[in-house]
């Protein structure tokens, strides 16, 4: 055996992938995209409603997250909004289509307003909440991770995923990690996920990573199904994802199906004590809730869901 060979044997499969990712660090120009009088754009809104797990609070109140190959800055100051960062492509094009830029929040939340005053309250909580075009891979993963989690520890194993498995970006003197793609976390076996904190989740992971990888559920053909439940069936053949993450990966993820809704404890309780009334909201039934929410906010029930959840938990 020689030196090289040896000290290869040395070292971890951790410990070469990181040596091999982080031979060559990506340089990229930073950039700035300023909006102004934008409406519907609130950042403690937008990344604190539960839809995204990358992005935190900075001491100067913005907040800084890693999507895709981007690192970005998002500072809003009066009526402006100022993104800066490290972005794969144009800055301006990135942020429009992630921001979700290009939808008019104003007549969704006039029609939504409508409805009732109980929607119309809770819009007035969240009313910078914008949804996500989060990447379905990365939504899959989080969100398989999120079950009977807390957003602090779901934010801490994510981090330790793309910190072991994706590639490094220096912003402002920091080191960001991107998330890994599919090919990447395939590199981690259910012992590798279980030392960075996933607990049961890590076999689910393992296992719906190998499923991506092999074709036996295309992602690409997911975005391309127009019908929304055939997708969520698929989906539920993925480990870990029951209906409701299947819903959440509907909703905050590329394939944007609006009309998909989320029901946690904190939905299930707004939607008994406003409309169901029932004295134990435990027995509720999740098709009544459902329901509901497809006669009351139909193609739009998603993004009602997302106003009715940061009311409650805020409120």
């Amino acid at each position: 055996m020689n030196i090289n060979q040896f000290s290869l044997t040395l070292c971890s499969r951790t410990d070469i992938i990181k040596l091999l990712r982080n031979r060559g660090v990506p340089k990229v120009q930073k950039q700035t995209y300023i909006i102004s009088d934008v409406e519907s754009f609130e950042p403690k809104h937008i990344f604190d409603c539960g839809q995204c797990f990358r992005w935190n609070k900075q001491q100067d109140e913005s907040y800084t997250g890693v999507f895709g190959k981007n690192v970005i800055n998002v500072k809003k100051e009066g009526s402006k909004i100022i993104f800066k960062g490290i972005t794969d492509g144009n800055i301006e094009e990135v942020c429009n289509q992630y921001f979700d830029l290009d939808r008019d929040y104003k007549q969704i939340k006039l029609k939504l307003s409508a409805i009732d005053d109980n929607m119309k309250t809770s819009i007035q909580y969240g009313q910078g909440i914008r949804l996500l075009n989060q990447d379905l891979w990365e939504t899959i993963i989080s969100f398989i991770i999120s079950a009977n989690n807390n957003i602090p520890r779901i934010k801490g194993i994510i981090e330790k995923i793309c910190k072991t498995y994706g590639e490094k970006i220096i912003f402002e003197g920091k080191e960001y990690y991107t998330f890994p793609t599919p090919d990447e976390l395939s590199k981690a076996e259910v012992v590798d996920l279980r030392k960075l904190g996933l607990g049961f989740r890590d076999t689910r992971v393992y296992e719906t990573t190998r499923k991506i990888v092999n074709k036996d559920v295309d992602l690409q053909k997911l975005h391309e199904n127009n019908d929304t439940n055939c997708v969520r069936e698929v989906l539920l053949t993925l480990p870990g994802v029951g209906p409701k993450v299947a819903d959440c990966i509907l909703l905050f993820s590329t394939l944007k199906r609006l009309e998909a809704f989320p029901i946690d404890v904190w939905v299930r309780r707004v939607i008994n004590e406003l409309y169901i009334k029932n004295g134990n909201e435990e027995k509720v039934n999740k098709k009544e809730i459902e329901q509901i929410a497809k006669a009351k906010y139909g193609n739009l029930a998603g993004i009602a869901q997302q106003y009715l959840f940061y009311w409650k938990r805020e409120a």
